[in-house]
């Protein structure tokens, strides 16, 4: 590792204050991602600014119709939370299937989707519950939170505090994962909104996105039976040694349809 500054502020306000300080400072969650990217020597900050100290950044809590988790909150409580396997059981079982016990362990919602790795599970579930991210500045509809590979709407030095989901009507998440790291190869989220049935796919683009015609289909009728013919182009697919963007596309149908059959 190149050398660098590391520091623990005490609060978000002393987080936001340190980042404003340094441009080439980075804020440190779970670390899942950057620490083995600094292992590699492919960043070169001058300071880590460690979020994991600060417990206004953690919990779990419903307020209505809506659930709320901290930005700093780690998989594992998010899967073992008996607060978000009564409101939201496809959240938890998202979180139980990402990465092995010690990613889920150290690894946090807000790391994720900050990251926004293109095979990451959590993206999925904001975007297709239609959440909304809170940072230190603003609130971030999904659909406006995801802007391109490893990239997001966040302004430099901007810290997401937590993220508010709407409770659905119903929810499930289905993805065919990597057997090495876990990661979805494709995985699908699908929810029945007050709004209609938003469909998220993440894993087969270089971001997560929504699969607008399977939406269509499916708020004509919430059936697998009603994907049938529904495809997604193969264009602009990932393809490399797990997977063509043709088989992609593929699964993209395939675990639409059984999402939807796992709504019950």
């Amino acid at each position: 590792m190149y050398a660098f500054d590391f520091t623990r502020p005490a609060s978000v306000a002393d987080a936001v204050a340190a980042l404003k300080g340094d441009a080439d400072a980075k804020p440190l969650a779970g670390g899942m991602t950057l620490i083995p990217t600094l292992k590699q020597r492919l960043a070169q900050p001058t300071a880590l600014i460690d979020l994991g100290a600060l417990p206004d950044l953690k919990g779990i809590r419903r307020e209505g119709d809506t659930l709320i988790i901290g930005a700093m909150t780690r998989h594992a409580d998010v899967a073992a939370s008996d607060v978000v396997k009564a409101a939201l059981p496809a959240l938890a079982a998202l979180a139980d299937g990402i990465g092995d016990a010690q990613v889920r362990h150290r690894g946090t919602l807000g790391g994720s989707i900050v990251n926004h790795d293109p095979a990451a599970d959590y993206p999925s579930a904001v975007l297709g519950l239609g959440a909304t991210v809170v940072t230190d500045r603003r609130q971030i509809a999904a659909d406006d939170f995801f802007t391109g590979l490893f990239a997001t709407a966040l302004d430099e030095g901007e810290i997401v505090t937590e993220v508010r989901f709407p409770l659905p009507k119903r929810a499930a998440y289905v993805k065919f994962p990597n057997p090495a790291s876990r990661y979805a190869v494709v995985g699908v989220f699908v929810a029945e909104t007050a709004g209609g049935v938003r469909v998220a796919v993440t894993g087969a683009g270089p971001g997560v996105f929504r699969a607008t015609n399977f939406e269509a289909a499916l708020n004509g009728s919430l059936t697998a039976a009603a994907l049938n013919g529904v495809t997604w182009p193969a264009d602009d697919l990932n393809s490399d040694i797990h997977a063509s963007a043709e088989y992609r596309a593929h699964l993209i149908g395939v675990l639409a349809k059984r999402a939807v059959a796992a709504l019950g």
